[in-house]
């Protein structure tokens, strides 16, 4: 399954829920390894490896889905032409990139330095332009991704195990051909282990490296090795345009604009939780124990500040509370919620909520087991 989240701020994201699955939505596939996604004419198409031998595809009207199998099969497969062959080629890891000509590339490959292949795509993005080209870099080993800036094309990818699976590039003045070894975007993320895969992507004039670690999976208490957790990092560049090498942090990027609490808002919005899990039927959020809080980072109510709040909510189990706090999970008090048995919206005073602050919504009596099962749709404020 391939899940969506989204952020317009880069701090604070929502969790869309599950918005492809296989054999669901692709009875021919079996796996949704590494996927990638890209928008053209008004629709969006999401490429994903069916394990490590062929590529699928998949388009919907908005990111979120509902994804559909345009095909019926693979997109690309050893069967296509100048795939093979290739000595122990994982026909995985896809990257769809649009040139500024309009020209579209999908990037794949792995398991060694000539096993990188590119192949044109028609407009219609779902139909391979002739054969695929092979392309090289030292110490190949999976996760090919191509961005480009002031005309210069970078290839960067996971290098092998004996290099200590980081993140090296190349660059070029053309996007399949040309490439010189350029340096190290990345070593490897903390508590990573047995495996390395990134993207790099601009978004509102910012340059960003997308990475996993197990950082926060480990601390979740999930199994090693394929428990992962998303990672950002803001990349730059030298003047000479060389990339800057990573220093990874433990809290990621600035956020980018101040978080508007004055539309409605899906409860599993947040950056960071301790003690949360999202409903998957309505992505509702969930106090798996007592004490369980969700965080809203840079929250700016104004001057004037907030009169009223509105919240969705439920507690079938029994009744249970829900406390909307300032700055920390203990933190001022900015109302306290009575939550019923019954979905409804409850709407309180509130008088504190005021300037800017980071939003704690805290379940301090929400049980996972034999009491209270409070669960959060939506919330807003009004002014």
């Amino acid at each position: 399954s391939i899940v969506c989240v989204s952020t317009a701020d880069m701090k604070n994201w929502t969790d869309h829920g599950i918005v492809f699955e296989v054999p669901r939505d692709a009875s021919w596939a079996g796996r949704t390894w590494a996927p990638t996604a890209i928008t053209r004419d008004g629709k969006v198409f999401l490429y994903y490896a069916n394990g490590g031998g062929n590529i699928g595809v998949a388009v919907a009207d908005k990111p979120t889905g509902p994804f559909r199998d345009p095909l019926g099969k693979a997109i690309v497969s050893g069967e296509t032409p100048g795939v093979l062959p290739a000595e122990g080629i994982w026909i995985f890891d896809p990257m769809v990139f649009i040139d500024d000509d309009g020209q579209a590339y999908m990037y794949f490959g792995g398991n060694g330095d000539d096993n990188i292949r590119v192949v044109k795509l028609k407009r219609d993005m779902i139909t391979v332009d002739g054969s695929a080209m092979k392309m090289s870099a030292p110490n190949f080993f999976e996760a090919a991704w191509m961005h480009k800036r002031n005309g210069i094309y970078y290839f960067s990818y996971s290098t092998t195990p004996k290099v200590d699976m980081r993140i090296d590039y190349m660059t070029s003045k053309s996007p399949t051909s040309g490439f010189k070894y350029a340096g190290i975007v990345a070593q490897p993320p903390p508590e990573n282990y047995n495996n390395n895969h990134h993207s790099i992507l601009k978004f509102k004039d910012k340059w960003y490296h997308v990475y996993h670690n197990r950082s926060r999976a480990m601390k979740n208490g999930h199994p090693m090795p394929f428990k992962r957790n998303l990672a950002v990092e803001v990349l730059s560049y030298e003047k000479d345009g060389r990339i800057k090498t990573i220093e990874y942090t433990k809290d990621g990027v600035p956020q980018i604009q101040a978080f508007n609490p004055y539309v409605q808002t899906p409860a599993a919005t947040m950056s960071a939780q301790e003690g949360i899990s999202v409903r998957g039927d309505d992505l509702a959020v969930m106090g798996g124990k007592d004490g369980a809080w969700f965080k809203i980072s840079g929250v700016d109510f104004g001057a004037a500040g907030a009169k009223k709040l509105r919240v969705r909510a439920e507690s079938p189990n029994g009744p249970s509370t829900l406390e909307v706090r300032l700055n920390e999970p203990n933190g001022p008090t900015v109302a306290k919620i009575p939550v019923g048995r019954k979905n409804e919206t409850f709407t309180v005073p509130v008088s504190i909520a005021k300037g800017e602050h980071d939003l704690f919504f805290v379940m301090p009596d929400c049980e996972s087991k034999g009491g209270s099962s409070l669960a959060i749709n939506a919330w807003q404020f009004v002014k």
